[in-house]
């Protein structure tokens, strides 16, 4: 987990490192297609973000139709989600890292690193409760309620 001075420092590193990136653009290419360049990658990152959202979508649905947990299309959708903030972001460094988390072998491979370095954690065995292996034989435990109707007997049937 990321503690707390280093998410302070990013906090103030890296609006400066995006202020030094536009000056040096801007004295290059100058101010106007300076502006023109962060608001179209601001547009065009918001319609990539919009088809790479429908196919993890899509995606999602594929896997819960086949019974399987949609557990890296869930990361990846989180993933999505972090570059489309960062793409809305004005900057040029925001924006790279923002297209980076939009690429969809890019994004995976993130994902499944911060799985083998323990930087995301995994969670007991697939399925959660009310899953069973089809492997396993023997009884098996619903969990609820139980009352009685004070207007019905044992049998279940209404008392005349």
């Amino acid at each position: 987990m990321l503690s707390f001075r280093l998410l302070l420092l990013l906090f103030f590193i890296v609006p400066l490192f995006e202020i030094y990136l536009l000056i040096k653009v801007g004295g290059v290419i100058g101010a106007i297609p300076t502006v023109f360049l962060v608001v179209f990658t601001a547009v065009l990152g918001a319609l990539l973000l919009r088809q790479q959202g429908f196919s993890t979508l899509r995606r999602v649905q594929t896997a819960l139709a086949r019974g399987e947990i949609p557990a890296i299309e869930m990361l990846e959708g989180v993933l999505l989600v972090f570059g489309g903030a960062l793409l809305l972001t004005p900057g040029f460094f925001t924006d790279t890292i923002g297209f980076i988390c939009l690429i969809g072998p890019l994004r995976r491979r993130l994902i499944l690193w911060a799985l083998r370095r323990g930087i995301i954690a995994t969670v007991g065995p697939a399925g959660g409760p009310g899953r069973r292996d089809p492997q396993q034989h023997g009884p098996r435990t619903i969990e609820g309620e139980y009352w009685r109707d004070p207007g019905r007997d044992k049998d279940g049937k209404g008392r005349r």
